[in-house]
């Protein structure tokens, strides 16, 4: 593989890269520039490439979690069980006229009304 090629591999690899070249901070041309000389060095990238970091994740976490309404939550429940005691209450229903309904006979194919 040539240095180019290795270099798009690279890049899709770190798709953060991007960001610097919308920002209008670097082009294609120095990065690949970088790349050419350096490789894949991180001492070279360390201002380019973000590495992610378990304590923003947590916190980000944590801070989705405080801002969670438990009573919210709790009267969605209250709703969703309402819903289903509904709709077991009619299937039950709808089961039991079933079995007490009188079965239909059905018409001679030839015969349209009744003649």
């Amino acid at each position: 593989m040539n240095n180019k090629e290795a270099f798009k591999v690279f890049a899709r690899r770190h798709p953060e890269l991007v960001n610097h070249i919308k920002n209008g901070n670097m082009t294609w041309q120095k990065f690949y520039e970088i790349y050419d000389i350096y490789g894949e060095d991180e001492k070279a990238w360390s201002n380019y490439l973000t590495k992610p970091n378990e304590t923003i994740v947590t916190d980000n976490i944590s801070n989705k979690l405080k801002n969670i309404d438990m009573n919210s939550i709790q009267e969605h429940i209250k709703t969703a069980q309402k819903a289903l005691s509904l709709v077991s209450e009619l299937t039950t229903k709808g089961a039991s006229n079933v079995t007490n309904a009188v079965p239909k006979v059905p018409r001679p194919i030839n015969q349209f009304f009744e003649d």
